[in-house]
Order: structure tokens, then sequence, then C-alpha cells
């Protein structure tokens, strides 16, 4: 009979004590299997010290009752007489579902862990091959392993070994099994044996001495001739041995499976020989690895297998290793991998990913192992394929700083011990931090939290992934601040050759030069160079993102020195997230946007305000160009003043252009290239516009007042009309006049030549901002004709000399400043031409074939290649205009969505219409917006107009950059934009040449 109160009472203790259902484990406490131990309360007391009580106590139920009735009694003796076995059993019971299923199926193991000798607490690889000699075959060989991996277990969760040592334990184990299984495939293949000589060379977590519980174990077989054998025969009975060791170790049986045994990163991965000889390793090596080879040959460490063949192989292969920071593009590389595995995983992980996630163990893994490669050319003591090991020779060397290598070890190892726990739970290979409650509290206790376990844990979890993304890329960079600065008595610094080297490495082609800039920037004890300390770090690695990481060091220096004793520049860098990286971007991008920038250098304010880099309104510009050329005292300072906002605006949509096309941090790329285009096209024909109007009235004004004796307008054609400017561009106008009443017509032409001829002087005055050309060529008669015509001149050339060309020009004619009812009028005029009743004829429609064709052939430049030629090329600009204009002058009579002087709206406009199908839409469409792009990534770079791509490689490299290439695929950008216009030439020969 229960005594009233006495359950709850003990209800109340096993809550205490960590129980989580306390039902359950009451009655598991009470089964005859623990009849003997159940009063204990030192039992009690030490499940409550599990990770899990519930879990360790329904282990020891299970384990108890697969016990003999003699064996029983002296387990639970054991149990509540011998502290050592009690808290390891029940440790490894309360931290691991899967090792207790291995108890319960082998329930004398528990032995394995009574032993608690000197040589037990830190058991070496002889300890693990006696553990494992007597496995026989395979299945023998799990149960074997399994115990093995039970010491291993108990001693970490009782803490009696660290994260760093429980890796290396495991190590040395799967180095005892892989011993164990070639010894099993040697028995079962005698002859193979005989023939060869195998080498087993682990890679990954096993060759650096860092082992997960459950992970692949990543190997390299090499072989050779042994007792005289041919090499051909030896090579093919060793594949026979690899082979059956693999599966030795892979193949699922009654025990489970140990873990995959993953040859991949043999030369060739899965398409190459599973087996070579050390000259064809080698061969192969020298002449076609890739740089992450090279990175993933640090850890190489021969571990089974002929001994002697082995340590040949990793001497061979040990010089080409600290030679592979030399290769061209090896840092890109190494970024371009690291970048591919975080795109790999799924976005519904990534927050959970413990190893490849943001601030992960890839993280360190890939910034120890880049600054080995860099640095281990030179320093031998840095060899260590072991991360921790690595880590701390840096810090020792000065390569890295004492305190960022400190707390980045900190949190490695808390990541690590997270990723063991939480494998050890069920034996499953995972790097994901478990979602589910009890998960995440089993797991926090594991790790020593226990008051609020999960929100603990969760904390410290981010707390050290969050060191590790800050510290991961300073990590790089804060060492090449120290070399040039004044360091502590006793800190160690780098050399000036090894912070070069690190400098080169990183992209930098002139490090001396680098370095000199970073000391005038961080060097001394003001305030100001203080800061600088704490910003250079992440710009560096902004800058090294870029594709002239110099030109982005350089130009933060110019703006720097041209801005360090204003009060907010440095403050706004520091305290404004974005201002920083955006800074960098568009320093480190090209040419044009610098310059701009250096000519204001306060326009840096734009780059921090959320709103700085959002264009502006061509009614905001127009007004405020007007009321700057208002208050001048003089034309040129008027105009002056003009230039100076359009030199401004300039900077805000290239900036913009730039951080749209890089992206940031926390804003990805645009992802739509079309708007990127349209943006810019709109912004700078808007500011041209603007700039034109200003123009305009500090001409008018500087010679007859407020007034002009004749109305005048200034009409934008080409580009300018169309809204598509680029960075490069000229203004294509027309002007067109009109006396006002009473005043002779001869003076008002004079008076309309006299203020074009102002307004071009003072918008090309040389000043420190870029000259606007204004050109006139596509007016009646060319050059030829008349600079300016009045509107009744106008019409009656039209009427009786107009040529079909002219009328196409007139396609994308709009008013851009002056009279706007004159403006207005002019449109009206033209309309019956560009878009004429009944549409274009065939005979007309045969001229601008012709005339299409023979300028291909006479306009393109001399030696251009026509497949890259943006504006002349084949499915270039030309092309898809030409195609588009052709529509309109047929169409547009009948379909008003076609009168438009935009390219992209009257594409689209036809499509709607039923005009282009949408695959030849959609294909005349990208390679519009590409070869605009190019054009003006051509000018973002060089700072200077273009219609074909840079032959230079760095501004190449730029180019694709900007275009959304990594570094090193240059080659991909130009086939991608032949194959675009290609595509795009062939929709041309069939809608606009009827091919």
């Amino acid at each position: 009979m229960t005594v009233p109160g006495r359950r709850s009472s003990t209800f109340i203790r096993l809550l205490r004590s960590g129980f989580t259902d306390p039902s359950a484990a009451a009655r598991l406490l009470d089964s005859d299997a623990l009849a003997a131990v159940r009063t204990d309360p030192v039992l009690l007391d030490a499940l409550g010290a599990t990770a899990d009580p519930d879990l360790a106590l329904l282990g020891l139920v299970r384990l108890a009752e697969a016990q003999s009735d003699d064996e029983r009694p002296v387990l639970l003796d054991t149990l509540v007489s011998a502290k050592p076995l009690r808290d390891r059993l029940l440790g490894v019971l309360g931290a691991s579902e899967a090792l207790a299923d291995h108890l319960a199926r082998h329930p004398r193991d528990w032995h394995a862990l009574v032993t608690y000798e000197a040589a037990d607490l830190h058991p070496g690889l002889a300890e693990f091959e006696l553990g494992l000699a007597q496995a026989h075959d395979p299945i023998a060989l799990r149960v074997a392993y399994r115990r093995c991996l039970l010491s291993i277990a108990a001693r970490d969760v009782c803490g009696t070994i660290d994260v760093a040592q429980t890796a290396a334990e495991l190590a040395d184990l799967a180095t005892a099994t892989l011993r164990a299984a070639l010894r099993i495939a040697s028995a079962a293949a005698p002859d193979d044996a005989a023939q060869c000589r195998l080498a087993v060379i682990a890679m990954g977590k096993c060759g650096g001495n860092e082992l997960n519980y459950v992970s692949d174990v990543d190997v390299i077989f090499v072989g050779d001739a042994a007792n005289g054998a041919a090499e051909a025969k030896a090579v093919q009975a060793a594949t026979r041995l690899a082979s059956h060791l693999m599966r030795i170790c892979s193949e699922t049986t009654i025990e489970g499976t140990i873990w995959p045994v993953d040859a991949n990163l043999r030369p060739e991965g899965r398409n190459g020989p599973l087996v070579r000889t050390l000259a064809s390793h080698l061969a192969y090596y020298q002449r076609w690895a890739k740089t992450w080879e090279f990175q993933a040959l640090l850890k190489a460490r021969a571990v089974a297998g002929d001994p002697d063949l082995g340590a040949e192989y990793i001497d061979a292969i040990t010089p080409l290793v600290w030679q592979a920071a030399e290769r061209e593009n090896f840092v890109a590389d190494v970024q371009k991998m690291r970048r591919r595995v975080v795109d790999n995983i799924p976005a519904s992980q990534v927050d959970r990913e413990l190893k490849l996630g943001p601030g992960g163990l890839r993280d360190v893994e890939f910034a120890v192992q880049l600054l080995q490669l860099v640095h281990g050319r030179s320093d031998a003591g840095l060899h260590s394929g072991t991360t921790l090991d690595a880590l701390h020779a840096l810090a020792a060397g000065g390569y890295v700083g004492r305190a960022d290598a400190a707390q980045l070890n900190d949190a490695y190892r808390f990541l690590r011990a997270m990723e063991h726990r939480i494998q050890l739970y069920r034996l499953r290979r995972t790097h994901l931090v478990p979602e589910d409650e009890a998960d995440l509290r089993r797991l926090g206790r594991s790790l020593g939290l226990r008051t609020e376990p999960v929100a603990e844990l969760n904390k410290a979890w981010r707390r050290h992934a969050s060191v590790v993304r800050r510290l991961h890329e300073k990590l790089f960079y804060r060492p090449l601040l120290d070399a040039v600065a004044q360091l502590a008595p006793g800190e160690t610094r780098l050399s000036p050759r090894a912070a070069g080297q690190r400098l080169e490495a990183l992209g930098y082609a002139d490090p001396a030069s680098a370095l000199r800039h970073l000391e005038a920037l961080a060097s001394g004890v003001t305030r100001k160079a203080a800061i600088q300390r704490t910003l250079l770090p992440v710009m560096l690695g902004w800058f090294a993102d870029s594709a002239d990481p110099d030109a982005g060091l350089l130009n933060f220096r110019k703006v720097s020195d041209a801005l360090g004793k204003t009060p907010w520049y440095l403050r706004l860098l520091r305290d404004e997230g974005a201002a920083a990286e955006n800074l960098a971007r568009v320093l480190s991008a090209g040419r044009l946007a610098p310059d701009l920038l250096m000519r204001a250098p306060e326009a840096v304010a734009l780059l921090g305000d959320p709103e700085g880099l959002q264009p502006r309104t061509h009614e905001a510009l127009e007004q405020e160009v007007l009321a700057a050329v208002g208050r001048a005292d003089s034309a040129e300072a008027g105009v002056a003043a003009a230039r100076g906002v359009r030199r401004r605006e300039l900077f805000r949509t290239c900036a913009a252009d730039i951080i749209g096309s890089y992206g940031t941090e926390d804003n990805p790329a645009e992802e739509n290239p079309g708007a990127l285009v349209d943006r810019v096209g709109n912004a700078v024909s808007d500011l041209t516009a603007a700039t034109i109007a200003g123009a305009l009235r500090a001409a008018v004004r500087d010679h007859w007042g407020e007034m002009l004796p004749t109305r005048f307008a200034i009409i934008g054609v080409g580009r300018f009309g169309g809204h598509e400017l680029g960075y490069g561009s000229d203004a294509d106008v027309l002007f067109v006049h009109e006396p006002r009443e009473g005043v002779d017509e001869q003076e008002a032409a004079k008076a309309a030549q006299t203020v074009i001829a102002e307004m071009r002087r003072l918008l090309q005055l040389p000043t420190a901002d870029p000259p606007l050309l204004i050109d006139a060529d596509l007016r009646p008669e060319g050059r030829s004709g008349p600079l300016v015509r009045t509107l009744s001149s106008y019409a009656a050339y039209y009427r009786r000399w107009s040529l079909t060309w002219e009328s196409q020009a007139l396609l994308r004619a709009e008013p851009v400043a002056g009279d706007a009812d004159l403006g207005a009028r002019f449109i009206e005029l033209i309309d019956p031409l560009r878009y004429p009743a009944e549409g274009l004829g065939e005979d007309a429609a045969r001229e601008i074939r012709r005339l299409k064709a023979r300028m291909e052939s006479e306009r393109l430049p001399r030696g251009a290649d026509p497949t890259l030629h943006t504006k002349l090329g084949r499915g270039g600009l030309s092309d898809v205009e030409w195609t588009v204009q052709l529509i309109q002058m047929r169409h547009a009579w009948s379909e008003p969505g076609l009168r438009t002087t935009r390219t992209r709206e009257a594409l689209a406009a036809a499509h709607a219409a039923g005009l282009i199908p949408t695959e030849e839409a959609q294909v005349l469409d990208e390679a519009w917006v590409l070869a605009t792009r190019v054009r003006n990534a051509v000018m973002l770079v060089r700072g200077r107009a273009g219609d074909t791509f840079p032959s230079e490689a760095r501004e190449l490299a730029a180019v694709g950059r900007y275009l959304g290439y990594a570094e090193g695929t240059a080659g991909e950008l130009l086939d991608d934009y032949r194959r675009i216009t290609r595509r795009a030439r062939a929709v041309v020969d069939e809608l606009f040449y009827g091919a």
C-alpha cells in the first residue's frame, strides 16, 4: 500500500533532479531490474547530473535487464560503489541513445568503462589497435569499434578529455579501424596483398587528427608493385584491396555501419582511378590539380598500409602544398569555394547549420588554412593539419592577433563541442542544431548549462557564431595594421615580407605601396588613427573582394586625407552600418566614381543615408539647378554651380549602380539587371536635361535678361530623348525657335545661334567637373544644315525633303528644356512623320534595311571584334533598336503603346500587341540590357567611354564583377555575351531583315 504523500514527494524529488517525465521515471525505478539500488540516493543524484536523466534511466534499465542473473548484481554493486564507473556509464547513457542501444545488445561491454588507470584516461593509437585486434570480420570489427567509441564518449561527457583531445582520439580510433579493415581485406585476398604495396592517406578531419563522432573518413590510396609483380597488375590488386577496405567500413550489417570511407578527394575525384602509383599522383598534381586540392592536401597523413610508401607520398606532396599560394587566382579560388559551400546550404537550414553556415566551423577552418598556405611557404612552424594547433602557431608567429586567436579558439571549441554532442545522441552524421525543445535541453545540459539550458545554449551559440563571423575576415587584415603600427612590448608582428606575402595573396598587386598607405592611415596615437585601425581590417577585406584592391585602398587614402579633419567623416564610417562597405565598393569598382568623389569628397555623406542613393526626380533636379543659376552673379558661375550639382548627382547614380550591382553583406545584388539599366538611364537623362536647362537660363540672363527675343526649345533625340543615356553619352539634341511678335526673323535667328554657342561654351569650360557635350548632328541635313531652325522651317523641310532615316531618328525625340509650348508643337509636327498613317511603306522599309546593312559594313571600327562590339556588333544595341524602331514606324499609327521614345517600353508594347513572340522579345531585351550594362561598366571602370570590352585583364575583371561574375571568370563573361547577342542577331535577322 502506498503511503499517502509518498508518490508526490518522489515525484517532486525526481522533478528537482532534472527528470522531465517524473511519472515514467518512477515506474522505471520501480522495475525489477533496479530492485537492488532503487532507494540508493547516490543513484538518483548521479542520474540528475546527466545531460538527460530520463534517457539515462531508461538506458540503465535496458542494460540491467539485458544482464544475466549472475552479472546484474555485479553491475549494480559496481554502479553504486564506484563513482568513476557511475559517472562514465550514466553520462554516456544520458547523452547517447545509440550507445545505450549498443550496450543493450552487448550487455558485457559496460566492463570497458570500469578500468580507471592512467593509460585508460588518455589511450593512444596502440591501445585502440589492441582493442580491435580480435576483430577478424566486419561484424566483429563494428562491435569492437563501438566498444572503443564507448570509452571515448565516456571520457568526453565526464570532462576527462577536452574537445580537441576527443577529436584526436576519434581520429586515432579511425586510424586503428582502417588498419584493421585493411588487415581483414588482405586476409581475404592474400594473393592480392602479396602483389602490391598499398598506403592509405587520411585526409580531411581524420588526416588533421580532429575527427567528429560521425563523419565520412576521407582517404586517398597510393599503390605500388611488390615482390616483382608488374605495375599494372599490382595497381589492380591494390584497387581490389582498397575497395574491400571501403566496403568493410561502410556497408550496413546487423551491427550497423562504422562510417563511409570517401575517396573522392583523389585526383580527378569520382572519375579518376581509385588507386594510383606515387608517380601518377605527382604527375596529376604538377599539371592538373586545382587550388582546392592543395588546400585539402594540407591535412594529408599516412595512416595505414605500407608505411614507407605512405611516407614517400607525404614527402613528395608536401612541397607542392606550400607552393600553392603562388598559383594564379589562389585566394579567389579559395574564396569561391567558400561562397559555393554557403550557397549550397538550403535556405531553411542556414540558421541552424553549425558547420557551413555564416559564423560556423568552416569559416574558422577556411581562414586558418588560407593563412597557413600564405605564410607556410616561409615558416615551417605552420605546417599542421590540426586547426587549433595551426591557429596557435599563427598567433605565436604574429600572423594572427593573440586576442583574436584566443576568441576564435574559444568559439571553435564551443562549436565543435556542440557538433560532437549533437552527433553523439544518435551517432548520425549531422551538423544541424536541433529544433526540438527536449533535444536542445539535452544538448545544453551536456555542455554544462544547467539553469536555463535552452536559453543559455542559444545565447552562447549565437555569441560564439557572432565572434567567428566578426573575426574570420578581420583575421587576415588586422595583423597587417600591426605590422605598421606601434605595438606593446612583447607583441609579435608580421615582418614586412610576411605582410607583403599576405597582401599579395589577397589580391594586392603592389604590396609595398599598400603597406605605405596603411602606415599613413593607421599609425600614430590620434583618435583618427585609432578609428582607422578599427575600420581598416574590414575595409581591406571589401577591397580584396573587388577586381582592383590597390585602387580601392589608394582611393580610400585620398578620401581620408581630404576629409580627415572633418568631424563627421570617420564617425559616419564607424557608426553608419552601410556607409563603410558602400564606400569600399565604390572606391574599388573603377575610376569614374572615385574621380567624381575626389572633386567633392563631402558626397561621401550620401553613402550613409538610407535615402542617399535614391535617384532624384527631374523636377527636383531642375529646381535646384535653376535656383543655383539664379543665385550666381555671372553665367560662368551659374553654370559652374549647375555642373557641380551634375557631378554630385552623377556620383549618386554611379554609387547606387555599383552597390546595386555588387550587393552588400546586408543587401544582395539587384537580381533584375533591366531595373539597374532603367535607373541609370532615367537618372543620367534627367540630370542632363536639368543641367542644359540651367545653362540655357544662364546664357539668356547674361545676354538678354529674363527673355530671349525668340521662343527657344531644346529637343532631346537618340539616347537622350529615349531616357537611355549612359555615363559616357553625349547629349544628342535638335534646336528649334520661333521669333516673338515684332522681332525680326534674322535677329531671332542670331539670338538663337548666340544662345546655343554660349551654352556649349559654358558646358565645356575647363573646370574640375566633367564637361557636357551637346551634339546636334541628327538635325535636318546633318552637319551641312543650319544648327537651329524655326518651327515653320522644320515643317517646310520635313514636307519637302525629309528622308526615311530622319523620320526614324525622330522616334526618340522629346522636349527636354526651354519653351514647353514650342516643344509640344514640335512634337505635334513630327508625330505624322515618325508614326506614318497606315504604317511605313515597303520601299521605305527596304531603304532602312539597306542603310542598316551599309552602316554595319562601314562604321564598325577597323580591327574591332563584331561579336563583342556593344553598339554596332552582332546582336548589339543598334541591331535591337533598329528592329524595334522598324516595328514602331510600321505599327505605331494603330498601336498607341508603341508611341514611346524608350526602347524597352516599345519592345514590351510590341510584345503586348502580338507583334513579337514572347521568347523573341525576351531575347532582344536581354541582349539590349546586357550591351547597355557593358557600356556603363566600361565607363565606370576606365573613366572613359567605350563600346568594346577592355583588353587589360584587371579592367576586364572589374567589368565582370560589376556584371555579377566572380573573379577569374572573365572568359565566361565573354562567352555569355557572345551567346546572348548571337541569339539576338538571329531574332533580328528574322524580324528586321525578314530572313
